[in-house]
């Protein structure tokens, strides 16, 4: 159904983006030297080399766009979010092809030719995008190449389906008639006289023998079936379906990181935390200095915690507390003026230094700098049977910083809103994502008045 329409429009615009990435490139020459002569230049460059680059600038940015998600065919997004992926996946791509010209030493590409370059690019497919909905949209509401589709059965899943179809009328999928579960006996009539392309059964688990029933009748009709599987119930980081030798699988809850995903999300982590080691190294070395300057015990302080799919593992802190803070409570969670704190202790936690030596966690792998925060077993234990779906947040690294951190949710505060901002982190998880945790760590993560 709508993954019809996404083979067809990703072919168009694929070869549309080509298009005018080439003939971009083409122009930005004589717009730059023979338009914009105003602009200071040296000499007026050979033109070859910018021919020469042309395939290579082709491939770069086909394979950009498919990248950083811009030929996603898995859903149909807003607007907004198609010109903000269309405008990242642009800009990280320039950056690259950019770099990648200062290694050709032979000869210097015009700056002002690569931005105008840019520049034309950016318009040239934002302009196709816009047009090309307009157009859609215009030759579906006059009924050309539209697909009729009927529902059968209710639900929320099958509501919101229908739903979003109304909303993008671009794909050209027209509902004709709704029927409810009980009416499923009438299905197969209206099939036969109205002649719709495509049927969407949402039935209920309790109407498995409706189900069957309606399947059998329509078999020997051309109409195409699509079920709505009635999981939703478990579907907390969402679901996929795969076939293994012809076999449907439902995929539920599986981590979006595997592949060459978690490769590059680990080399981030590895060339940031060595990074962050190194600048950070007069912090580290002063706070050692400090504790050991003002309380008894050890500058580190390990304390075991649950990771990647429920392995444990030591986490390093800066020791902020008395060495036998817990010898009378156990394990207990800090509270607000907790007397356990040393007199340095008070100051590393309110300002989260004590968590800088985790970079070091993080370097050897059994951490990432973006992700839920780690939780002591002991803890983890009474959660799994308190909150729903607490396990799932080991369904990939625990992190230094995370969703849940930059927006408040730390320390004594709601647990059941921690693990939700945990579980949408899971299932939105995007590289870029993580670099806008990072980033709004920087302002908001480290002091928080709930870090005690």
């Amino acid at each position: 159904m709508i993954k019809k329409y996404q083979n067809s429009a990703g072919v168009v615009t694929r070869f549309a983006d080509a298009t005018f990435v080439g003939a971009a490139w083409l122009l930005a020459y004589p717009l730059r030297f023979d338009y914009f002569q105003f602009l200071p230049y040296l000499e007026r460059p050979n033109i070859e080399p910018y021919f020469a680059l042309l395939p290579l600038v082709l491939v770069l940015w086909i394979a950009g766009f498919q990248f950083f998600g811009v030929y996603r065919y898995d859903r149909v997004i807003r607007r907004s979010t198609e010109v903000y992926t269309l405008l990242r996946a642009h800009l990280a791509t320039l950056v690259l092809f950019t770099s990648l010209t200062y290694f050709i030493t032979q000869f210097r590409f015009s700056r002002g030719v690569i931005l105008i370059f840019g520049i034309l690019v950016m318009m040239a497919c934002w302009l196709f995008r816009v047009v090309s909905r307009k157009v859609l949209r215009m030759l579906h509401r006059k009924g050309i190449n539209t697909t009729s589709l009927i529902a059968v059965g209710e639900g929320k899943e099958l509501n919101f389906l229908l739903e979003q179809l109304k909303r993008y009328p671009e794909l050209g999928i027209v509902l004709v008639k709704q029927f409810s579960s009980n009416d499923s006996d009438q299905v197969l009539s209206f099939v036969q006289s109205e002649k719709p392309k495509v049927i969407l059964l949402g039935l209920p688990r309790t109407h498995h023998e409706h189900l069957h029933i309606l399947i059998q009748s329509l078999k020997d009709e051309t109409v195409d079936l699509h079920i709505i599987p009635d999981y939703s119930d478990y579907f907390a980081l969402g679901a996929k379906v795969e076939s293994f030798n012809g076999v449907p699988l439902i995929q539920l809850n599986e981590s979006p990181l595997f592949g060459y995903q978690a490769w590059l999300k680990r080399s981030m982590d590895i060339v940031l935390s060595l990074l962050g080691l190194l600048i950070l190294s007069p912090i580290l070395i002063l706070t050692a200095t400090l504790i050991k300057l003002t309380s008894r015990g050890s500058i580190l302080y390990t304390q075991e915690r649950m990771g990647l799919d429920g392995q444990t593992f030591n986490m390093l802190k800066f020791r902020s507390m008395k060495t036998d803070a817990e010898a009378k409570t156990g394990a207990v969670w800090a509270v607000q003026n907790d007397d356990r704190r040393t007199v340095t202790g008070k100051f590393l936690r309110s300002t989260s230094i004590d968590e800088l030596p985790q970079l070091w966690n993080v370097f050897v792998g059994d951490m990432s700098l973006v992700g839920p925060r780690p939780e002591r077993p002991v803890f983890v234990g009474k959660f799994k049977h308190e909150i729903s779906n607490y396990m799932l947040r080991h369904k990939v690294k625990t992190g230094i910083t995370g969703w849940a951190q930059v927006n408040g949710w730390r320390g004594d505060t709601s647990l059941e809103k921690r693990i939700e901002c945990d579980l949408y982190y899971i299932r939105n998880w995007s590289l870029w994502f993580d670099v806008k945790i990072l980033f709004f760590t920087l302002f908001k993560g480290f002091v928080n008045k709930n870090a005690y």
